[in-house]
Protein backbone atom coordinates (compact mmCIF):
# COMPACT_ATOMS: atom_id res chain seq x y z
CA UNK A 1 0.00 0.00 0.00
CA UNK A 2 1.65 3.25 -0.89
CA UNK A 3 1.31 6.34 2.08
CA UNK A 4 -2.07 7.74 0.55
CA UNK A 5 -3.60 4.93 1.48
CA UNK A 6 -2.37 4.12 4.44
CA UNK A 7 -3.51 7.35 5.56
CA UNK A 8 -6.74 7.23 4.15
CA UNK A 9 -7.24 3.62 6.40
CA UNK A 10 -5.66 5.77 9.62
CA UNK A 11 -8.05 8.42 8.99
CA UNK A 12 -10.71 6.62 8.35
CA UNK A 13 -10.00 4.39 11.28
CA UNK A 14 -10.24 7.72 13.16
CA UNK A 15 -13.28 8.84 11.79
CA UNK A 16 -15.02 5.24 12.88
CA UNK A 17 -13.65 5.63 16.20
CA UNK A 18 -15.05 8.90 16.40
CA UNK A 19 -18.42 8.30 15.48
CA UNK A 20 -18.48 5.08 17.20
CA UNK A 21 -18.10 7.14 20.75
CA UNK A 22 -20.93 9.51 19.03
CA UNK A 23 -23.41 6.58 18.58
CA UNK A 24 -22.39 4.84 22.11
CA UNK A 25 -23.30 8.51 24.08
CA UNK A 26 -26.26 8.79 21.92
CA UNK A 27 -27.44 5.40 22.67
CA UNK A 28 -26.24 5.29 26.27
CA UNK A 29 -29.02 8.38 27.23
CA UNK A 30 -26.28 11.28 27.02
CA UNK A 31 -27.74 12.75 23.66
CA UNK A 32 -26.02 16.45 24.64
CA UNK A 33 -22.69 14.86 25.15
CA UNK A 34 -23.20 12.94 22.11
CA UNK A 35 -24.28 16.13 20.06
CA UNK A 36 -21.78 18.07 21.40
CA UNK A 37 -18.90 15.63 20.50
CA UNK A 38 -19.97 15.33 17.28
CA UNK A 39 -19.81 19.11 16.51
CA UNK A 40 -16.36 18.92 18.26
CA UNK A 41 -14.39 18.91 15.09
CA UNK A 42 -16.70 21.52 12.80
CA UNK A 43 -16.69 23.70 15.53
CA UNK A 44 -12.81 23.86 15.69
CA UNK A 45 -12.37 24.33 12.28
CA UNK A 46 -15.12 27.30 12.53
CA UNK A 47 -13.13 28.48 15.80
CA UNK A 48 -10.14 28.37 13.71
CA UNK A 49 -11.37 30.36 10.56
CA UNK A 50 -12.61 32.91 13.24
CA UNK A 51 -9.64 33.34 14.87
CA UNK A 52 -7.68 33.72 11.28
CA UNK A 53 -9.73 36.56 10.41
CA UNK A 54 -10.04 38.43 13.78
CA UNK A 55 -7.84 41.34 13.87
CA UNK A 56 -6.86 40.87 17.90
CA UNK A 57 -4.84 37.85 16.58
CA UNK A 58 -1.44 38.87 15.82
CA UNK A 59 -0.21 37.75 12.42
CA UNK A 60 2.69 35.15 13.58
CA UNK A 61 0.15 33.42 15.83
CA UNK A 62 -2.56 33.31 12.91
CA UNK A 63 0.26 31.31 10.81
CA UNK A 64 0.63 29.13 13.05
CA UNK A 65 -2.97 28.28 13.06
CA UNK A 66 -2.67 28.18 8.88
CA UNK A 67 0.51 25.85 9.64
CA UNK A 68 -1.25 23.68 11.90
CA UNK A 69 -4.26 23.13 9.57
CA UNK A 70 -1.72 22.96 6.81
CA UNK A 71 -0.25 19.92 8.86
CA UNK A 72 -3.19 18.26 9.54
CA UNK A 73 -4.11 18.16 6.25
CA UNK A 74 -0.74 16.92 4.71
CA UNK A 75 -0.67 12.81 4.43
CA UNK A 76 2.98 12.80 5.92
CA UNK A 77 3.29 13.02 9.39
CA UNK A 78 6.65 12.31 11.31
CA UNK A 79 4.66 9.22 12.55
CA UNK A 80 2.50 7.87 10.10
CA UNK A 81 -1.03 7.40 10.99
CA UNK A 82 -1.10 4.02 10.23
CA UNK A 83 0.85 3.43 13.37
CA UNK A 84 -1.49 3.07 16.46
CA UNK A 85 -1.75 5.21 19.12
CA UNK A 86 1.45 6.74 17.97
CA UNK A 87 0.18 7.96 14.90
CA UNK A 88 -2.56 9.81 15.95
CA UNK A 89 -0.51 11.08 19.44
CA UNK A 90 2.07 13.29 17.13
CA UNK A 91 -0.86 15.11 15.43
CA UNK A 92 -2.50 15.44 18.90
CA UNK A 93 0.81 16.94 20.59
CA UNK A 94 1.41 19.61 17.57
CA UNK A 95 -2.25 20.50 17.81
CA UNK A 96 -1.73 20.58 21.70
CA UNK A 97 1.70 23.07 21.30
CA UNK A 98 -0.21 25.39 18.84
CA UNK A 99 -3.12 25.72 20.90
CA UNK A 100 -0.96 26.79 23.68
CA UNK A 101 0.58 29.35 22.04
CA UNK A 102 -2.10 30.51 20.12
CA UNK A 103 -5.01 30.44 23.02
CA UNK A 104 -2.58 31.79 25.40
CA UNK A 105 -1.53 35.10 23.81
CA UNK A 106 -5.75 35.69 23.08
CA UNK A 107 -6.93 34.69 26.49
CA UNK A 108 -9.60 32.74 26.73
CA UNK A 109 -12.18 35.57 26.43
CA UNK A 110 -10.91 35.40 22.62
CA UNK A 111 -11.16 31.73 22.25
CA UNK A 112 -14.72 31.72 23.84
CA UNK A 113 -16.21 35.28 21.38
CA UNK A 114 -15.46 32.68 18.72
CA UNK A 115 -16.33 29.55 19.66
CA UNK A 116 -19.91 28.07 18.02
CA UNK A 117 -20.44 25.10 20.15
CA UNK A 118 -21.68 24.38 23.44
CA UNK A 119 -19.61 25.30 26.64
CA UNK A 120 -18.94 22.24 27.96
CA UNK A 121 -17.07 21.84 24.84
CA UNK A 122 -15.00 25.13 24.90
CA UNK A 123 -14.29 24.25 28.47
CA UNK A 124 -12.20 21.06 26.92
CA UNK A 125 -10.57 23.01 24.23
CA UNK A 126 -9.14 25.33 27.07
CA UNK A 127 -8.02 22.71 29.61
CA UNK A 128 -6.22 20.96 26.43
CA UNK A 129 -4.89 24.51 25.63
CA UNK A 130 -4.03 25.16 29.11
CA UNK A 131 -3.31 22.21 30.34
CA UNK A 132 -5.86 22.46 33.29
CA UNK A 133 -9.16 23.80 34.11
CA UNK A 134 -10.14 26.82 32.07
CA UNK A 135 -8.71 30.13 33.16
CA UNK A 136 -10.83 33.14 34.64
CA UNK A 137 -11.21 36.58 32.51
Amino acid sequence: MSTLEWTLVGLGSVLVLYLALVVFLYLVGRREDARAAAGFIPDCLVLFRRLIADPRVPRWRKALLAVLLANLAMPVDLVPDFIPVAGQADDLLVVVLVLRGVFRGGGEGLVRDHWPGPESSVALLLRFAYGRGALAD
